[in-house]
């Protein structure tokens, strides 16, 4: 309910907004002067009527100012902008690279964020780092923390509300993710415990490299472009400072013969896992990508893979289906007729199961699925991938190792460029070539090999007459 205080000639109105991240109430005010003329009743009447149509803007979320803090004004940004226009995946990101920006410059008021913080908060996270997060010891100690939540007499909702932390971090924690150690303190005090007995705390910082605290950078920015466009400050004071300059990272990826060793270990594995090699290795689709393929995508006939969707997961949504990356449309990839051909064997084999399990057969469609039809977690097919890489004689890559594997003998092998990126469903072709330099480096070199290897054998064979 709005408040109203007379002071001299005009009134200030006031209205409680909830509580910020700290527990501080959170108060938006205007001041309004009756004009000459108005009688004390009209003035009475008008003042409450302010009061009543400022109440509605501020429970609307109409009523923005540069005074608020970069921290709360980002649980704005979140639910305003990015649960809108931003994927899940990504909004789970932004969070992560939010909650460090909040240790820097999170009680920074909006309007007086300066690029000096930002240069601050930069040199901070490239010198000193950031606290690493605490880990759960479910593995470790075989502490199971939803179980302990039940024998406390618990649901999650109610520890999470007790705890005063979000259900989300409460599901990272539970499903033995990283959460911060304010988390994980607030976690063990509500269930009386000390922190060393539930979690891992690590003693060191973990420093940023150029090309995270860029991302860093982008989110902060675009936090702060939108701050502008709702005209609570003048300028994005992010255009005004300089990231990192960013450090080349060298791809994994496997060259042909390690490719075609790979290919030839698995053969010995179960169909589920040749066929994930398999679809990685000769379309170089994303991990989302694979599991989310329903057997509608494939055409036999024509050997051809359609890519339209992502199965994803995330605490607290499960695995749920998306769009591809960068593109809303499907994607065809051509795939020679031995991968057809796996792909029915494995789908005879499926079709065995189902028979099996009857009414307990859930139809998802998926051609990646769990015993009894549902779709696969995608945290499975990097899981086994890690595991059979470990127990191989092969380079310690990871199931996205795959994609770039693919990608980087395409460019060795003369594909041209513009086909390489449509194929891999990058937005265009600039994409392929900074994240592929150095297939193209060396493609480059073949070329020129290539090039005098034509234009050079008259010369080599007359040399070798002369000297006969």
């Amino acid at each position: 309910m709005a408040t109203i205080e007379k002071r001299g000639q005009s009134y200030r109105i006031s209205v409680s907004d909830g509580y910020d991240m700290n527990g501080h109430q959170i108060r938006h005010t205007m001041t309004w002067t009756p004009p000459i003329g108005m009688t004390a009743k009209q003035i009475e009447k008008e003042v409450n009527r302010q009061a009543v149509l400022f109440e509605e803007q501020v429970e609307l979320g109409q009523i923005l100012d540069g005074n608020i803090r970069f921290c709360d004004f980002c649980e704005q940004w979140l639910r305003d902008y990015a649960e809108v226009q931003l994927r899940p995946t990504t909004i789970r990101s932004y969070r992560q690279i939010i909650d460090r920006l909040n240790q820097s410059i999170g009680h920074i008021r909006l309007d007086k964020l300066r690029p000096k913080h930002i240069i601050s908060l930069y040199q901070s996270l490239s010198e000193e780092g950031v606290a690493q997060r605490a880990i759960s010891l479910s593995k470790n100690k075989h502490i199971d923390l939803k179980q302990m939540l039940r024998s406390n007499g618990f649901t999650m909702e109610s520890f999470a509300k007790s705890s005063n932390i979000s259900i989300r971090t409460l599901c990272e924690a539970c499903n033995n993710r990283p959460v911060s150690i304010q988390s994980a303190e607030k976690i063990c005090h509500a269930l009386d415990e000390t922190l060393t007995e539930i979690f891992i705390v690590p003693n060191v910082k973990q420093k940023l490299d150029s090309s995270t605290i860029r991302k860093h950078h982008a989110v902060l920015s675009s936090i702060l472009s939108t701050a502008v466009k709702w005209q609570l400050i003048p300028y994005n004071p992010c255009e005004r400072v300089q990231p990192p300059k960013l450090s080349h990272k060298d791809v994994l990826y496997l060259d042909e013969k390690q490719a075609s060793h790979l290919l030839d270990l698995v053969q010995s594995d179960t169909l589920q896992h040749q066929v994930i090699v398999v679809l990685a290795l000769y379309t170089g689709m994303r991990r989302g990508e694979i599991c989310g393929l329903e057997w509608k995508d494939i055409n036999f006939k024509h050997a051809i893979i359609n890519v339209s969707r992502s199965s994803l997961y995330l605490p607290g949504k499960g695995i749920f289906t998306d769009e591809t990356k960068n593109t809303s449309f499907i994607r065809p990839i051509k795939v020679p007729d031995h991968v057809i051909q796996l792909l029915k064997k494995y789908r005879l084999q499926q079709k065995e199961q189902r028979l099996k399990l009857g009414d307990r057969w859930q139809n998802s469609g998926r051609i990646l699925v769990q015993w009894n039809g549902a779709p696969i977690h995608p945290s499975t097919a990097t899981n086994w991938f890690h595991t059979f890489i470990l127990n191989s004689d092969l380079p310690d890559i990871h199931l996205h190792s795959m994609r770039h594997t693919n990608i980087t003998l395409q460019i060795a092998g003369g594909i041209p460029l513009t086909t390489v990126a449509a194929r891999a469903g990058h937005a265009n072709s600039s994409t392929t070539s900074k994240i592929y330099a150095h297939a193209i480096q060396s493609s480059e070199e073949a070329a020129s090999q290539y090039l005098d290897n034509i234009l050079r054998p008259k010369t080599a064979t007359h040399g070798k007459k002369n000297m006969s």
